[in-house]
């Protein structure tokens, strides 16, 4: 009933056992605190909480206008609903040495088992766009010391997500990653690699746990979580994909809607009341009810 039971410095240690294992963990992109529990009902080991996702919640693209407080109060609302560690995308860390360190906070507040600050020049672009621009790799680095500098949880998950490689190259990409790692990054996200070579290139570069991205419409080939694995991927996360999925449903529904005057056709696409209420815990709440509320008033 209500918030998560875990602690989040309990979510961090688990997470951080977990890596250390050698097996890939699945983190789907939650869109909202009930999906959030979703997908830990459905057997994954992690949330993502996208950055584009949230922006598009606010109905805004995904070029840098969310705040650091819309960002860490949304990823807390999903964070606490689930038992499972949650990793935040921190943009490049809201501003530059500062504003990262205190970002890392925030989230550490939050309840988030991590996070990861990128080297896109501010106002940063989805990493999937054409256009990109990326800092010089003295800023790239200043940001992830200072993320690193900042945290209180020894735990709490610093990941540096260079987006260099649409940029500069692969070879500009390995680079990247390796002094990323020299500067104090647990974790490297190489953003928009286009082949399991390139994920390869960059696992053969560094000893540290690598994200990949699998999101459609993207840069990147749409592989199979145990190809990723076979290339030595440690995270594998699909950011946007049940906002998609749920707005393509969404959209059909309204079709359909406006052309029938009616969903009868549509009910099998739906989740049903009993399972939403099942998800949600309803029965928890009432028993909680009958618990507080079991009195009787004495006669007047």
């Amino acid at each position: 009933m209500l918030y998560a039971q875990t602690r989040p410095a309990d979510k961090r240690a688990a997470l951080r056992s977990r890596l250390s294992s050698g097996e890939i963990l699945r983190f789907p992109g939650a869109f909202n605190p009930l999906s959030a529990r979703l997908i830990e009902r459905k057997g994954f080991e992690g949330v993502y909480i996208s950055g584009a996702v949230l922006s598009a919640d606010l109905g805004l693209p995904d070029i840098g206008l969310t705040t650091l407080t819309e960002v860490a109060g949304r990823a807390k609302q999903i964070a606490r609903m689930t038992e499972l560690p949650a990793i935040v995308d921190a943009d490049t860390g809201f501003g530059e040495a500062m504003n990262v360190a205190r970002t890392v906070q925030e989230m550490e507040d939050a309840g988030l088992a991590g996070l990861h600050i990128e080297d896109q020049v501010n106002p940063k672009r989805c990493g999937h766009l054409d256009g990109k621009q990326v800092v010089d790799e003295y800023t790239a680095l200043q940001r992830i010391r200072a993320a690193v500098d900042a945290r209180r949880d020894p735990n709490f998950l610093i990941m540096a997500r260079t987006d260099i490689r649409a940029v500069e190259g692969l070879d500009a990409a390995v680079t990247r990653a390796k002094r990323l790692v020299d500067a104090g990054a647990d974790a490297v996200f190489p953003e928009a690699l286009t082949t399991l070579a390139e994920f390869e290139a960059v696992r053969a570069a560094v000893d540290v746990p690598l994200l990949a991205n699998m999101t459609e419409f993207g840069k990147s080939g749409l592989f199979t979580v145990q190809q990723l694995a076979d290339v030595g991927m440690n995270i594998v996360i699909w950011p946007v994909s049940l906002l998609r999925l749920a707005m393509g449903v969404a959209g059909r529904g309204l079709d359909e809607l406006m052309d029938a005057g009616s969903l009868a056709a549509r009910l099998d696409e739906m989740q049903h009341r009993a399972e939403l209420y099942e998800l949600i815990d309803y029965e928890g709440y009432n028993h909680f009810d009958s618990s507080v509320f079991n009195f009787t008033l004495p006669p007047a």
